[in-house]
Parts: structure tokens; C-alpha cells; sequence
């Protein structure tokens, strides 16, 4: 029999009682034809008015863009709460980093010689100019 795991510190990001998953919501482009959309409506609702268009038009434009608003801020809802999910599982290696990230350095053990030159910024004290270390404090 296996032992129980330990609980996690770090509960799931729930999203409609479930455990959010990705697949199943709404996506970047979809927010992005949302917001293009929205962008459109709320530029030509008003001109409308301005351009003596029928009531009725207005009017539907008007709702049209409140409905939008409202699915678009759900969107916007979404995609936080799946940012914060991935956030939550951990720090992710950048995809296109050629150079090691702050956490990958530290993770690294120093070597045996290196340990004096950490403490002292990196080896830019007085060992690294070929002074001792007691005149580390004077400066000429």
C-alpha cells in the first residue's frame, strides 16, 4: 500500500466548481475578436446618432454592446484565473531564454574556490585586485 501524499499547500483554482481547464474555456483569439468587436460597436453606436440613423438601429447597437461587454469581462475573467492557475504550479523556463534564469543560477551549487568570492560581490573585492583582506575598507 502506497502512503498518503501529504496534502498540497496549493489548492486547484476552481472555475465554475471544477478545477479549471483550459480546454474548455474560451481563448486569447477568441477575446481578441471580442475586443475588436466591442472596439467597433462602442465607436459606432454613438456615430449613429450622429448620423441620424433610424432609433431602432441605435438601440439594437446600444444592447449589442452592453451583451458584448458582458461576455467580454466573463473572458477577461477567465483568462486571469487560468494565468494564476499556471502560476500556481510553478515557475516556467522561458521558452526562447538562451541564458539560464535567476532561480536556475541559484539552484546551481557554487564551487569549492567560489565560495569566498559570493560573499564578496562576485569577486570584485579585495582578493580579485591583489590587495589583503585587511585593507578591504580603504580606498585610495
Amino acid at each position: 500500500m502506497t502512503p498518503p501524499t501529504p496534502p498540497s499547500s496549493v489548492r486547484p483554482v476552481d472555475y465554475k466548481g471544477e478545477p479549471l481547464d483550459s480546454e474548455r474555456g474560451p481563448g486569447l483569439g477568441c477575446f481578441r475578436f471580442q475586443v475588436v468587436v466591442l472596439v467597433v460597436l462602442v465607436v459606432l453606436t454613438p456615430l449613429t446618432v450622429a448620423w441620424d440613423w433610424p432609433v431602432e438601429i441605435s438601440i439594437v447597437l446600444l444592447i449589442a454592446t452592453l451583451v458584448l461587454l458582458l461576455f467580454a469581462g466573463q473572458t477577461v475573467i477567465f483568462l486571469l484565473r487560468l494565468v494564476a492557475s499556471d502560476r500556481r504550479e510553478g515557475r516556467r523556463v522561458p521558452l526562447a531564454g538562451a541564458t539560464p534564469t535567476v532561480g536556475e543560477l541559484e539552484d546551481v551549487p557554487p564551487a569549492p574556490g567560489d565560495a569566498g568570492d559570493a560573499a564578496d560581490g562576485g569577486g570584485a573585492g579585495p582578493k580579485a585586485e591583489g590587495r589583503s583582506p585587511d585593507d578591504a575598507g580603504v580606498r585610495e
